[in-house]
């Protein structure tokens, strides 16, 4: 009688034969060229990652210029409410300044937490969907259409916030989904572009386009505001995007099997580097399994540390440095902006580090917690010292820049760890892992906020501190149940009639 036997490929194996060192047939053998065409690709997605955060930002960095001049400290969710209005580098008449044209409008705090929240809330839910969708019918299909939609929606914001609150608000969470699929759904180009030992490079090169984005939209949005008027900052970069995705569709393709233009040499070594990585058929998600997963819940877990750290730098630098140096906008905009251009350099550069030392034999869980291990403990231990030290303009600088510039780091380490332990539902993990991790840019705002209201003295010193609690808990469980191991729920699995 015919009985089916399941087996797996890697049967027979123990954990430690495919222990996560990169088989070193699958190393190349000198300097890989950037002319290639999967850097390419992953340069195409660091300058959409550019657009999204740029178009991510719009609201909060206008936002000083769309309220009238009683409620510029307000777009800090509470936390400045105690300071005076000239401690955030600014003046009663700076909206004056302004060109005529630019409306202006009268909201409240609250009023203006609930805009800041819209796009948040939009961006969460469609992390973990997109990540699903992008691995059934493809990354070109998903973060293209999302793209268009986004930049749409952005270059029209400014006639949603004339129509009216309720259509701003509308179109602001209608944006962040639009958002949140990009966020979510370009991983999973590399589950079929990115050979196991070019995975960090790869993607560091392109999620690094997030921190470019990051310092354009800080450094320039205030001069484009004061110049043309705060519209302009939305009608410049939802046009931009419009632009960039002409070129999306025509120059990304999900997989090199597919892409016209890619040279045999650099097909065969793509695909022969994942041999067993993915499957040509579509496998259902094995949710009961990843409810079980440690080094799963270790990803998630210390992607909401982490981006706690990267939240409280990207909202209250400009707080900080307007608190503890009274400078006007135009500087403090310089001073908040020039830390997220170090962070652009080092992600690039810690991709390439983690590659290197995979080159050297160090096992693929080692470099990823070495790298998730710099991204994070010794920037929150910066932070720490920071709220003790006398207030000086340079090591005050010093301290920020260098905590900024190593948050990166994690980019090669938690960020694409679900390419090693689940490579064929990446894309819907890193999703998932993004979504969570992403609780933490509205939880930190919100709880930072009411510390600060709270203690005007000690108020920074308590949110530094809270800081580094979450950072270092999420940071330990990582350290202790991170894995880059294929896990057994996500190999692939073949019936065979005996």
């Amino acid at each position: 009688m015919a009985t089916m036997t399941e087996l797996s490929p890697t049967a027979g194996k123990t954990k430690h034969s495919q222990d996560t060192r990169v088989d070193e047939s699958l190393v190349p053998k000198k300097v890989l060229s950037f002319r290639s065409t999967r850097y390419g690709i992953a340069f195409i997605v660091h300058f959409c990652n550019f657009i999204l955060m740029a178009q991510y930002a719009a609201i909060n960095i206008s936002m000083v210029a769309m309220v009238n001049g009683t409620n510029h400290q307000s777009q800090f969710n509470g936390s400045t409410e105690s300071l005076p209005l000239d401690a955030l580098g600014g003046s009663n008449d700076a909206p004056n300044s302004l060109p005529a044209e630019a409306p202006v409008y009268d909201w409240s705090p609250q009023t203006q937490g609930i805009i800041f929240g819209s796009v948040n809330y939009g961006t969460m839910l469609t992390m973990a969907p997109s990540g699903y969708l992008a691995g059934r019918i493809g990354t070109k299909r998903v973060v293209g259409v999302s793209l268009v939609a986004s930049s749409l929606l952005i270059f029209f914001t400014p006639l949603a916030a004339d129509l009216g609150l309720a259509f701003l608000i509308a179109t602001l969470t209608v944006q962040g989904l639009a958002q949140g699929s990009i966020f979510g759904g370009q991983h999973a180009l590399w589950e079929r572009w990115g050979p196991p030992c070019e995975r960090s490079r790869l993607c560091t090169l392109a999620l690094s386009g997030m921190m470019l984005g990051t310092f354009t939209i800080i450094f320039l949005g205030g001069i484009i505001s004061q110049t043309l008027g705060w519209p302009f900052v939305f009608y410049i970069f939802g046009g931009i995007g419009c632009v960039y995705c002409l070129l999306w569709f025509v120059l990304v393709y999900d997989d090199p099997v597919s892409h016209p233009w890619i040279s045999v040499t650099e097909k065969e070594y793509i695909v022969s580097s994942l041999p067993q990585q993915l499957s040509p058929r579509k496998q259902p998600l094995p949710f009961k399994a990843m409810l079980t997963s440690l080094p799963l819940y270790a990803i998630c877990l210390c992607s909401f540390s982490h981006q706690w750290l990267v939240t409280i730098l990207i909202v209250y630098m400009p707080t900080y440095i307007s608190s503890v140096f009274n400078v006007n906008i135009r500087d403090n905009g310089f001073l908040s902006a020039f830390p997220f251009i170090i962070s652009w350099v080092t992600g690039i550069l810690g991709g390439q580090l983690a590659d290197f030392l995979l080159t050297k034999n160090f096992r693929i869980i080692t470099v990823r917690k070495i790298a998730t291990f710099l991204g994070s403990f010794p920037s929150s231990v910066l932070l720490v010292a920071l709220s003790y030290l006398t207030p000086d303009y340079i090591t005050t600088m010093t301290l920020l820049i260098v905590s900024c510039g190593l948050t990166p780091f994690c980019q090669s380490g938690i960020y694409i760890n679900a390419l090693d332990i689940a490579p064929r539902h990446s894309s819907f993990l890193m999703g998932t892992s993004r979504e969570f991790g992403y609780t933490a840019a509205i939880l930190a705002p919100t709880i930072s906020g009411f510390l600060l209201s709270q203690d005007p003295e000690f108020g920074w010193r308590n949110v530094f501190l809270l800081l580094f609690a979450i950072n270092l808990s999420g940071l330990i469980f990582y350290l202790i149940f991170g894995d880059a191991v294929v896990q057994d729920w996500a190999k692939d699995r073949k019936l065979t009639r005996l």
